[in-house]
């Protein structure tokens, strides 16, 4: 659909007659330089037919300044697209404690990193439409994804995320903390934090209930996970099962605290003994944190102004131009041969 922005600068098409009728008319000012051929080369002092023209084109560069100043635009159909209610950060410890081979996937062994890349992984790729971001921690918490519509290179940089990169502790505060900056800097109707972890703090400078209560200000909503089994065989001497041990490899997991963070910011605490627990856990997830949101209309809108203000320059152009190629005309008839061939013949016949 076609529109002008602002129709109201049509009022001002009349200006020029105002200004004529209303100002002074200036004092004729005497030449300083009297240049013979000015007449060939201006609009001034010509036929009424030449005048009659250049008020003509006076009056469509006008017309269409004014076009260009009442801002025309075109509406296109209308698209709808989801909109997103909510900024989601997910944060996964890589501590050395990662590695603990307790969790169990296709039948085989395998470690604490591998299990949660799997489900987590899965879990992000299902969230289309949030704005998603990956923050990693150790003895450091770092930004590894932004906040971003792009679900596949979130779920690819936490596939390539390796154990011990942030350093070996596990600062579960300042990944908090950092989680909370990051969610604040974006507006949002909702701003949610999933944390992982298998351990305590042990390491950065914020406290975790401290990280919690800024959270809590902030109006971000802590969801926190811990992982890790119960139980475990520990074998013995070369991998044998002589002098082999039950240990439990979550001993580390402080429950409490988590489940103080998760209270203080209106969340919940999670407990996950093995792959399948966390699938039910991001499942759950899921359900409480819901995609779904109410679809927004738009129309793209393109603007058009400069389309009559590249014809008023090229009318201007091919308006100042016609006088010096119709002076150019004449004198290249002037210098003609046949021109020439005239004056000869007004001569007697004697070439001059």
């Amino acid at each position: 659909m076609f529109e002008f922005g602002l129709p109201w600068v049509f009022a001002l098409l009349p200006l020029p007659i105002l200004a004529r009728r209303l100002l002074p008319k200036s004092e004729p000012l005497s030449s300083a330089l009297k240049v013979p051929y000015y007449r060939k080369l201006s609009h001034k002092g010509g036929s009424a037919a030449g005048n009659s023209l250049n008020l003509v084109m006076l009056w469509l560069l006008w017309a269409l300044l004014v076009a260009a100043a009442a801002r025309p635009q075109w509406y296109g159909e209308p698209i709808s697209q989801t909109s997103t209610a909510r900024d989601l950060l997910i944060a996964v410890d890589i501590s050395g404690s990662m590695e603990t081979p307790d969790m169990i996937l296709n039948g085989n062994p395998a470690m604490r990193i591998t299990a949660v890349k799997k489900v987590v992984g899965e879990f992000v790729l299902r969230r289309k439409g949030d704005r998603l971001g990956l923050v990693l921690f150790g003895t450091r918490a770092y930004l590894q994804a932004p906040l971003t519509f792009d679900r596949e290179t979130v779920a690819t940089l936490l596939t390539e995320a390796q154990i011990g990169f942030a350093g070996q502790g596990t600062a579960i505060g300042d990944a908090i903390g950092l989680s909370v900056k990051r969610l604040t800097q974006r507006p949002a109707d909702q701003r949610v934090l999933i944390l992982l972890t298998d351990g305590a703090n042990t390491a950065g400078e914020v406290a975790p209930l401290k990280a919690a209560e800024l959270a809590k200000q902030a109006g971000v909503k802590v969801y926190t996970i811990g992982i890790g089994a119960e139980e475990m065989v520990q074998r013995g001497l070369l991998g044998s099962r002589f002098g082999a041990r039950r240990i439990n490899p979550s001993r580390d997991l402080d429950s409490d605290t988590l489940q103080a963070i998760a209270d203080k910011t209106d969340g919940l605490y999670f407990r996950a003994h093995n792959p399948q627990e966390l699938e039910g856990i991001y499942a759950e997830l899921d359900r409480l944190e819901p995609v779904e949101q109410e679809a927004e209309t738009y129309r793209p809108l393109k603007s058009l102004y400069i389309w009559p203000l590249s014809i008023a320059l090229l009318l201007s152009l091919l308006w100042a131009a016609i006088p010096l190629i119709a002076a150019g005309i004449a004198e290249l008839q002037r210098r003609s041969p046949k021109s020439n061939g005239r004056k000869a013949e007004t001569n007697g016949g004697q070439p001059v």
